[in-house]
C-alpha cells in the first residue's frame, strides 16, 4: 500500500529497496560496505554468483537490474526480481538487445541506478568471467553525466552453498539456499567510479570495469 502511495504521486518509493534488503537479511546475508555507492546517474557493473546478489545490491543501492531471463520463472526469487524494475535478457535472443537497450536508457532517464552483470550468468566466485561487450551498448555514446561504478561482491566461506551453478535448476538452488541455516557475511566492494565518455567505445569501458574488479 505504501508503494502504491509513492508510485500514485510519481515518487521514488524507498519500498523495493527496504524490502529486498529485509529478505537478503532473511535468506541469511550481512552487507558491509567498502567504498562509496553512487546514489543516482550510474551503471554499476557486478559480478555475479547468486540471485541473492540482485537482494543486497538492491538492499544497498535501491538499484534497477539486468539480469538473465532464467530468474523470471524461479518461484519466489523471479517476483522478487521483478520489485526493482529487472530487465530480463536471454543469452541466446541476440535480436532482443536493441529492446533491452531502450529499457535500460529509460531507466537511467528515471534516474535510477543500473546494475549490469556482464559475465553473462553466475560463476564460482573464484574467477571473474569474460565480460559480454553487448551489454554495455547503451554507454556506447552514454547519457550525459552517467558514471559507471564496478562492484565486487564476496561471500567468502558461504560461496559454495549459495553458487548458482552449470545446470542446476533455479528452484532447486532457491530451496536450497532458502534452507541453509545462519548468517554470512556479504563484502560489497564498490570501486572508484570512472567517466564512460572518456574510454574509446563499449569494449573498452568493459575492459576497464573489469579490470577494477579483477584488482580488488
Amino acid at each position: 500500500m505504501l508503494h502504491g502511495v509513492w508510485r500514485l504521486f510519481r515518487l521514488t518509493s524507498p519500498w523495493p529497496r527496504l524490502f529486498l534488503g529485509l529478505v537478503a537479511r532473511i535468506v541469511g546475508a550481512r552487507a558491509r560496505v567498502i567504498g562509496t555507492p553512487l546514489r543516482r546517474d550510474v551503471v554499476f557493473v557486478s559480478n555475479h554468483q547468486s540471485w541473492v546478489d540482485i537482494l543486497v545490491i538492491a538492499g544497498t543501492t535501491g538499484s534497477a537490474f539486468v539480469a538473465k531471463s532464467d530468474l523470471r520463472s524461479v518461484p519466489l526469487v523471479g517476483w522478487l526480481c521483478t520489485l526493482n524494475h529487472t530487465i530480463f535478457v536471454s543469452r541466446e535472443d541476440r535480436l532482443g538487445i536493441a529492446a533491452q537497450i531502450d529499457q535500460l536508457r529509460a531507466a537511467l532517464a528515471q534516474a535510477w541506478p543500473v546494475t549490469l552483470f556482464p559475465e553473462g550468468t553466475t560463476g564460482d566466485g573464484t574467477t571473474l568471467l569474460p565480460f559480454k561487450a553487448s551489454l554495455f551498448e547503451v554507454l556506447d555514446t552514454p547519457p550525459t553525466g552517467v558514471m559507471v561504478q564496478p562492484i565486487r561482491i564476496d561471500y567468502g566461506d558461504a560461496m559454495s552453498d549459495l553458487a548458482w551453478l552449470g545446470d542446476e535448476p533455479g528452484q532447486v538452488n532457491a530451496t536450497r539456499v532458502l534452507r541453509r541455516s545462519g548468517s554470512f557475511p556479504t563484502i560489497l566492494h564498490f570501486c572508484e567510479p570512472f567517466d564512460p565518455a572518456t574510454f574509446d567505445g563499449r569494449k573498452a569501458i568493459a575492459a576497464e570495469a573489469r579490470r577494477r574488479i579483477e584488482t580488488r
